[in-house]
């Protein structure tokens, strides 16, 4: 595996979310404002989640898995087993590990787009943008650090669902990293803070059998 499928990870074009693959920016007015708020309470609501994922890279590669999420910065992919490789971030540090090649590559999560599902004090007023998808249900922000263009972009896409944290439910995320990978993440199965432990970011280190994290 290479580094730039994990940090593919964490960016498919829009349509494979079912959405316009060209989302003009919306002026920024009232109605926007309130769908930047609906987000930031959903982002503040949510300490865990789990969900089903399928991921979609720009050759068409589709796989799949389980993600952990619990704030404050920690994620967890694990890939199905025909994918030898685990994404996890501990609340530090985003680490990829390819068990094929017993490869171990690390990176700040802060680095990362996704570091906006993972810090709940990210105010997403300096950092969001309000993008139209057409559809009145669906409310998608393209968030990104005009300061640091090196971590990349993320448009999380959410659906308008009364039951969900802060009424809507995340459907998943495209982002585009510094080096021009893209991916689309789709989510599937959602449930939100349910009990999950530090323990299930733990990994085994493959270079050494008695090392561990």
């Amino acid at each position: 595996m290479k580094k730039a499928f994990a940090l593919a990870l964490f960016s498919a074009p829009l349509a494979g979310l079912g959405l316009v693959t060209t989302v003009p920016a919306v002026a920024q007015g009232s109605a926007t404002a309130a769908q930047l708020a609906m987000v930031q309470a959903h982002l503040k609501a949510v300490n865990t989640m789990t969900a089903d994922f399928t991921q979609t890279d720009r050759k068409g590669q589709t796989f799949s898995g389980d993600l952990l999420l619990k704030k404050p910065g920690k994620i967890r992919f694990s890939y199905n087993n025909d994918v030898p490789m685990l994404i996890v971030a501990d609340g530090k540090a985003l680490t990829m590990i390819d068990y094929e090649v017993k490869q171990v590559q690390r990176w700040p999560i802060k680095n990362s787009p996704l570091s906006v599902l993972l810090d709940p004090n990210r105010d997403l007023s300096r950092y969001g943008k309000i993008v139209e998808t057409g559809d009145p249900g669906v409310v998608s922000i393209e968030v990104k650090d005009p300061n640091r263009p090196e971590y990349g972009v993320i448009n999380m896409v959410f659906v308008k669902q009364a039951s969900a944290p802060g009424g809507l439910m995340l459907r998943g995320w495209v982002a585009l990293d510094s080096q021009n990978n893209r991916t689309s993440i789709r989510l599937s199965k959602q449930k939100f803070n349910v009990a999950v432990s530090d323990s299930s970011f733990r990994w085994t280190d493959p270079r050494k059998k008695t090392r561990g994290r």
